[in-house]
């Protein structure tokens, strides 16, 4: 098991579509045990593969207590008409934090490393945190999700911080 380093704007990878898990091997094995470790960290809710530099479709997240991963997940229900706004961030983007509408719950469905189907799903934080995630792994950020004029200003900061 490995911290690993977080990759940041303007990193192709985050823009990338990540590839579906099709067998379980070592690397899969290794990739979430650094994902794990990687997340496990004071601050932090969420933790895609791409933004860690692997190309496929697994993330972990560390929500009240609550640490576990989910590979190849898949949004499968989100609260209809029941949002929440507040403040986003992202590890990739360091130092913003922007207001972004998201649903207020989130149901995610995936497997694990033995290939058990795993449920994941929440309110709140975790609810942000598993469609925050999901959209990393479609090559999304949270900035792709702000208002017109908030996502102008986000920008603007963001190329001057670089």
């Amino acid at each position: 098991m490995a911290m690993r380093d977080i990759r940041v704007v303007p990193d192709p990878v985050l823009r990338t579509r990540c590839e579906e898990i099709t067998h379980i091997d070592a690397g899969v094995k290794s990739l979430i045990e650094d994902l794990m470790e990687t997340v496990d960290y004071e601050g932090r809710a969420g933790l895609a593969a791409n933004q860690i530099g692997v190309n496929l479709r697994a993330f972990a997240y560390n929500v009240d207590d609550d640490l576990g991963y989910v590979i190849n997940p898949v949004i499968v229900e989100v609260s209809e008409g029941k949002f929440q706004d507040g403040d986003e961030g992202c590890l990739s983007v360091p130092g913003l934090w922007y207001p972004t509408r998201r649903a207020l719950y989130a149901r995610v469905e995936g497997t694990d490393l033995d290939g058990k189907k795993v449920i994941v799903e929440g309110t709140d934080l975790m609810g942000r945190c598993l469609q925050h995630e999901v959209d990393h792994l479609d090559g999304m950020l949270y900035l792709d999700r702000l208002e017109r004029s908030v996502r102008k200003r986000a920008m603007q900061e963001l190329r001057a911080s670089l």
